[in-house]
């Protein structure tokens, strides 16, 4: 079995994610998220979706970016 890098579960079904040349292990979407998911700039939520980039920074959607002063950003093109 292997244990979660983020909860520490020993678990016979844990999967590996590589990401940057470094493996993780979770036992679950939902640590995996939480450990590697990249964090909105304006609201703090985990992106788990698209979400948008400016300016070298990630948000959740057009309105949080567009709420920082970043214009011309859509969610659906």
């Amino acid at each position: 079995m292997a244990r979660c890098d983020v909860c520490g579960n020993d678990y016979d079904k844990a999967f590996e994610v590589r990401l940057a040349g470094q493996a993780h292990t979770f036992d679950s979407f939902e640590c995996a998220i939480h450990a590697l998911a990249p964090t909105c700039a304006h609201c703090g939520c985990k992106i788990i979706g698209h979400g948008v980039e400016a300016e070298g920074r990630f948000y959740c959607c057009a309105h949080c970016a567009h709420q920082v002063g970043i214009g011309g950003l859509r969610d659906r093109a």
